[in-house]
């Protein structure tokens, strides 16, 4: 059903307006400047990513990014003119067309799956609160993106980007390299134009591995300014969504229109307070004096990032900041302490939003998905549920071994780890190489993995900002800006001044594989 709505709408699409296809990878100030204008409109920038989704994800390179189509996005887009034309725009995101991560509910016609077949009939009629708030600001929902199936908590052996209903995400800049995930459709899809920008949910690098590996901004915000509910669940402690767009601008416009305080999620009960106009608090120079720590994890992994970090470093430097070396303690106890955390706190948090789907999903609890899976074997043709297995025998949330388990979880991230670091070293905010470039998609062996910073601010809740920093081989590499708790706004602002002064964001190629740009097939070559 979900492929033949999306085959009907795209099918139903006449010729778009040169201009709205001229906007697909334009910024939200350019677009706004256009539907001001009467150059375009919400509906034809709305019919314009439709047919890129037609031609792009469904056809041509077939990314895989998006997982289903609002059957009511042109309508949607179509009353969003209508208030303009009334004088009623909402704001700068007005009209401006989104794609939602499929584990968050929205109350279309569109099921909220987790990329998974127990789910596919998961039609819920509710918008996250997050949801609600941007329809407020008068987005438009596009559709939903794929995902790594259940935010990529179901196996040790998982692939990146891959879900049973939505098959494998490919990466728009080498369709053999891994998309990354969980928020893998998100971040493939705003790379590639399929819409003006994403939402995609963290708990542990989920948003920005896949953005930083696509070539784009992300941010996973500080845990509780953006509510968790009607959002399928791995971690009370850990969750969150965050936005995905090609600029720091836009994730800014973003992020302010969704956070704010939900009486339904007691972490947010200080979002209010700390809410913002994110955008506006951007500024080009706010790396003049900052002093930022430099974390080189990824030492003796990677050397071209590694090159590309020191460029990133150069630049930062030449834009006025003060870098100071630093080094993180070690993060085994952390990476001890999440396990147990995470186990738990899905078992609690899964059973209890299956028991809020409507009748027609028939697995009830995590049991009923173990089964469902084992019974299934589209869902574990490529990797097992050792994940979920293990979560079955996860202790309860008043079990002594998880309260200790989150309570050494956040301290040693957090006031003993990241807060101990900023303050030896006088620091505001730590940067990082986000990851390493993207690895071949391997389902026999597993792609290569060079880690990355997220497991510090995932476990303590901070906020965690990925920035285009440049390419390796046509690959994207992302620069992190990790700060502590409520520093949002600051993370934004110094990530807005590095992207304006390197201009790193390259475009995909949608390349079949890096083995065919000319100076590596020419190296393939034999010598006459």
């Amino acid at each position: 059903m979900l492929r033949a709505w999306a085959g009907a709408i795209v099918m139903a699409l006449g010729a778009a307006p040169a201009a709205a296809q001229d906007l697909a990878m334009a910024s939200a100030a350019e677009q706004q400047a256009a539907l001001a204008a009467g150059t375009a409109s919400s509906r034809s920038l709305a019919e314009a990513y439709l047919r890129r989704i037609g031609e792009i994800d469904r056809a041509g390179p077939r990314l895989n990014s998006v997982l289903s189509l609002n059957p009511d996005a042109l309508k949607d887009a179509a009353a969003r003119d209508a208030e303009r034309r009334a004088g009623r725009a909402k704001g700068p995101l007005h009209g401006l067309s989104i794609l939602v991560k499929d584990n968050i509910e929205t109350a279309d016609r569109m099921p909220t799956t987790a990329g998974s077949l127990a789910l596919k009939d998961n039609v819920t009629g509710r918008d996250a609160p997050l949801v609600a708030r941007l329809r407020r600001a008068g987005v438009v929902i596009l559709g939903k993106s794929n995902l790594s199936e259940w935010a990529n908590f179901r196996s040790t052996r998982s692939i990146s980007g891959w879900s049973g209903l939505g098959g494998l995400t490919r990466n728009p800049h080498a369709l053999d390299r891994s998309a990354c995930g969980s928020s893998s459709g998100s971040g493939a899809a705003v790379a590639a134009g399929l819409a003006w920008a994403a939402i995609g949910t963290e708990t542990d690098g989920s948003v920005t591995c896949p953005a930083a590996m696509n070539g784009i901004v992300g941010l996973k915000p500080t845990v509780g300014l953006v509510s968790r509910t009607h959002v399928v669940p791995i971690s009370a402690s850990q969750d969150t969504a965050g936005p995905m767009a090609r600029t720091v601008a836009d994730a800014a416009l973003l992020l302010t229109a969704m956070a704010g305080t939900d009486p339904a999620d007691p972490a947010t009960a200080e979002a209010d307070a700390h809410a913002a106009d994110f955008a506006a608090g951007l500024e080009p120079g706010s790396l003049k004096g900052a002093r930022l720590g430099v974390v080189r994890y990824l030492a003796g992994r990677s050397p071209q990032t590694e090159a590309l970090f020191d460029r990133a470093l150069e630049a930062l430097k030449s834009a006025g900041a003060v870098l100071v070396e630093v080094e993180l303690p070690d993060e085994t106890p952390v990476d001890e302490a999440e396990r147990i955390i995470l186990g738990a706190e899905f078992k609690a948090g899964v059973d209890a939003y299956l028991a809020t789907t409507p009748p027609q999903v028939k697995t009830r609890s995590l049991a009923d998905l173990i089964a469902f899976n084992a019974a299934e074997p589209r869902e574990t043709v490529l990797f097992g549920q050792e994940v979920f297995e293990q979560a079955a025998g996860a202790p309860g949330l008043t079990d002594p071994t998880y309260l200790q388990a989150l309570d050494s979880g956040r301290r040693l991230a957090g006031p003993e780890g990241l807060d101990r670091v900023l303050a030896a070293a006088g620091v505001e905010a730590l940067v990082a190489p986000s990851g390493g470039p993207a690895s071949v998609v391997d389902p026999v062996n597993g792609g290569r993995w060079l880690g990355s910073p997220s497991t510090w601010p995932a476990v303590a809740g901070y906020p965690h900002l990925t920035v285009p920093m440049g390419a390796v081989s046509g690959l994207p590499v992302g620069l992190s800006f990790i700060g502590p708790k409520w520093s949002d706004g600051r993370l934004l602002s110094l990530g807005y001044a590095f992207e304006q002064a390197t201009q790193a964001r390259v475009t995909p190629s949608f390349a079949p594989s890096i083995s065919l740009r000319p100076e590596i097939a020419a190296a393939y070559a034999p010598k006459d």
